[in-house]
């Protein structure tokens, strides 16, 4: 890249992943018969501190997706300043196919079988799309029975995004959401754009969607569309986010909300709004997609929403790209406040997650900014050249072994 030199090691030692640890096991279902699921952990890059990435339960996770994953999250604590490297996992699955005890013993196996290959200061999962912090409750409690007794509440954060109860952190949940929306202020600010009265639409709404939502609800902006697995809903006047989640509650996905008339899938692209936040799967915002847009922003809530295309026809078009290493970051910022909290056995109050997650999503941000507009290059560009800057030098400092 030409906008961050980058020795030629070290473009090297980025290319691959460390370590690319694929395990096949048996599970036994609930009917008695058996079933073999594969999972994976890829751990890219480590130069920053202990591999952290999140473990997926997905019908489409594949090892090329996992290894593209787990160098985004190296690439995203660099650029957040977040002392941890880079890792993803996964299963390919389809977990609405199965029943509770089903996934506890799914999770509980791969969990067993990742062995050493995951640990509090080596390797930290969290929850990706399709697990949660149950999951995460279900991994902590097999991996701190199953290795030293003597260290076992020592071991607590060997995963964050856990429950309350079981050492979670308060603001976790909202974490990716909250980042989202202080990116959008961010933006706003920067453009002197006003975001009460605002419009959106909204692709997913799970965890992250879901909570974004409701941020920006408070903030006055206004969701005129939202797409999930079940269906798109459409409602000039606006759709409210904390009825829709009552809603979602009930009959798992968005379709059938009263309060918006249902479109078509490809609908919703063309609506008009102000902000286009897609928080769902990868490779969403094609080139027809792009051309379609009828926004001044696109926010990437979701891991790889835009296509190579998508991004120069966006560009073509004057629409800026918020991208996912920055708008999706707070996760793992809020992660790591986790790991610090289990540390240190603390546990901190809401007002503190947030403007530590605040300050460190401002800074980041404010850094692409700064590095796009005195190199003249787009936002995914500065992200990624500020990230490789840094992981850079440390490898200039450092030298290879031996």
């Amino acid at each position: 890249m030409e906008a961050a030199p980058l020795e030629d090691h070290v473009r090297l030692i980025l290319s691959q992943p460390k370590n690319e640890v694929i395990v096949n096991f048996p599970v036994r279902m609930d009917d008695g018969s058996y079933e073999l699921f594969t999972g994976y952990r890829i751990q890219h890059n480590n130069i920053k501190g202990p591999y952290k990435g999140g473990i997926r339960y997905h019908h489409e996770v594949t090892l090329e997706e996992v290894k593209a994953l787990a160098a985004l999250m190296t690439y995203k604590c660099a650029l957040l300043n977040v002392p941890f490297g880079g890792a993803k996992g996964g299963i390919r699955m389809t977990p609405e196919s199965y029943s509770q005890t089903e996934l506890e013993r799914i999770t509980r196996r791969f969990t067993h079988d990742l062995g050493n290959n995951i640990g509090p200061e080596y390797d930290i999962p969290a929850p990706d799309v399709g697990t949660n912090s149950q999951t995460m409750v279900w991994m902590m409690d097999t991996y701190m029975n199953t290795h030293n007794a003597n260290d076992k509440n020592a071991q607590r954060g060997i995963v964050t995004g856990k429950t309350l109860n079981s050492g979670g952190s308060v603001g976790r949940e909202k974490a990716t959401g909250q980042g989202v929306v202080y990116c959008i202020q961010e933006w706003a600010d920067e453009h002197g754009f006003r975001l009460d009265g605002a419009t959106y639409t909204l692709q997913g709404f799970g965890n992250v969607g879901s909570h974004t939502a409701q941020i920006l609800s408070r903030l006055g902006a206004v969701m005129v569309a939202v797409e999930d697995h079940t269906g798109t809903l459409y409602n000039p006047e606006g759709i409210y986010p904390r009825k829709l989640v009552d809603h979602v509650e009930v009959h798992g996905g968005v379709a059938g909300y009263p309060g918006a008339r249902a479109i078509r899938s490809d609908e919703f692209w063309e609506v008009e709004c102000d902000i286009c936040i897609p928080a769902a799967l990868e490779l969403q915002v094609t080139e027809e997609v792009a051309s379609k847009l009828k926004a001044r922003v696109v926010v990437e809530a979701a891991n790889g929403p835009t296509t190579l295309g998508g991004e120069r026809v966006l560009a073509e078009r004057g629409i800026e790209v918020i991208p996912d290493m920055m708008a999706n970051a707070g996760g793992v910022v809020v992660s790591y406040f986790e790991w610090i909290q289990n540390k240190r056995s603390e546990s901190w109050q809401l007002q503190e997650v947030d403007s530590r997650l605040h300050f460190m999503m401002k800074n980041a941000y404010r850094e692409m900014r700064a590095f796009a507009r005195a190199h003249d290059v787009d936002n995914r560009t500065a992200a990624l050249a500020v990230a490789i800057q840094r992981i850079n030098v440390m490898y200039v400092e450092r030298g290879v072994f031996p």
